[in-house]
């Protein structure tokens, strides 16, 4: 958070030192004359941009939510399998519950961290999920061909798989480098677009180029924290796991 103020703060002496060239460099009645010509162009230049910008706020709000459904469904699945062993072969039931309980540990204590700080997930969940579907491949083996309980199991352990597939793709994903740059430019040649207009009152233009930059600066910050659902300020919890974990000491105790 300390950081996306700083940058804010940047943005806005950034915006007001360039402010500060261009009165230099041109009396404001001088600069008055064209302020039809600038107004169009800021105006063409504006609309763009803050159709841009709401696209991307909008995209990756959405991907923030997704993220976090997902996660949220990759724990109900976890929590499906571990209601299914009792319906399934006692001998295979009792070791898939203590998988269960595993996964959810090291998804909290181990995948969570690593992934807010972008580091490779351990390889422990991925060996758990290939147990779980030994074990399923045998509950299968072992029980009648129209067997509702391990066909269960058998695909609550598929969207597990997948869940967790998609939540690893959604830690590494963010926005390319060429929308970062067209996020960037836009929001400088705006910026710089509106320093140019004749102001009578050079505190009233401090203020309007204060308030333009303000805006542009958060929306961005807002957007590069969104993008990433695991390593930004507002990151995607593991609370499913967590309530996983309650549901499963609640069901043995």
């Amino acid at each position: 958070m300390l950081f996306d103020i700083l940058i804010i703060a940047a943005c806005v002496i950034a915006a007001l030192v360039f402010l500060f060239l261009v009165t230099r460099s041109s009396a404001a009645h001088a600069r008055k004359d064209s302020n039809d010509f600038t107004g169009a162009v800021v105006a063409v230049i504006g609309t763009t941009y803050a159709v841009i910008l709401a696209f991307m706020l909008s995209g990756v709000w959405n991907n923030l939510q997704a993220a976090q459904a997902n996660a949220e469904q990759e724990a109900n699945s976890l929590v499906n399998i571990w209601r299914i062993t009792g319906d399934i072969d006692p001998a295979v039931g009792a070791e898939v519950q203590d998988l269960c309980q595993k996964y959810a540990h090291v998804v909290i204590s181990q995948e969570w961290p690593d992934m807010q700080a972008g580091k490779s997930v351990p390889r422990e969940t991925t060996e758990i999920i290939n147990r779980l579907w030994t074990l399923a491949g045998q509950a299968q083996a072992h029980s009648s061909p129209d067997s509702i309980a391990n066909y269960q199991f058998m695909e609550e352990l598929r969207m597990l798989t997948e869940y967790r597939r998609i939540r690893l793709m959604h830690g590494r994903e963010q926005l390319p480098g060429i929308l970062r740059a067209v996020l960037v430019a836009g929001g400088i040649i705006t910026v710089a677009a509106s320093c140019f207009f004749g102001v009578s009152s050079f505190r009233f233009h401090v203020l309007q180029v204060i308030v333009l930059t303000f805006l542009i600066s958060l929306v961005l910050v807002a957007i590069a924290d969104l993008d990433r659902p695991y390593q930004g300020n507002d990151i995607v919890q593991a609370t499913g796991f967590v309530s996983a974990l309650s549901t499963f000491q609640h069901q043995r105790d």
